[in-house]
């Protein structure tokens, strides 16, 4: 309809020349995807993970929910959280967010 304003021949050329651009683009995505979202993931993944094999009994560590305790007692997947004293609580390994330093617990 609009024929008369772009001949033909120069509307294929354009499409023609689109098909790398999209490559480049689409290269360009997964580059980024890569080093802002996969990767920072993978290293937090693999810290969590050496934390939680390196739990060992009295560290003192913090889990998820907010809860605080010194370890009592670790096993493949649990451990034993000693909370207060005489009152200990079971939780999943994987619970545990960060170890904090020894002595942050003065009152257990």
């Amino acid at each position: 309809m609009l024929d008369f304003f772009i001949s033909p021949a120069h509307a294929q050329e354009a499409a023609a020349g689109g098909g790398i651009a999209q490559i480049v683009m689409l290269v360009g995505f997964v580059l980024i995807f890569y080093f802002l979202l996969w990767r920072p993931q993978a290293k937090r993944a693999k810290q969590h993970k050496q934390l939680v094999t390196s739990l060992d009994k009295g560290d003192e560590v913090v889990i998820g929910g907010g809860l605080v305790g010194r370890v009592t007692k670790v096993s493949d997947e649990f451990l034993t959280l000693e909370v207060s004293e005489g009152t200990e609580v079971n939780v999943q390994k994987n619970a545990v967010a960060a170890v904090l330093p020894k002595g942050t617990i003065k009152s257990i």
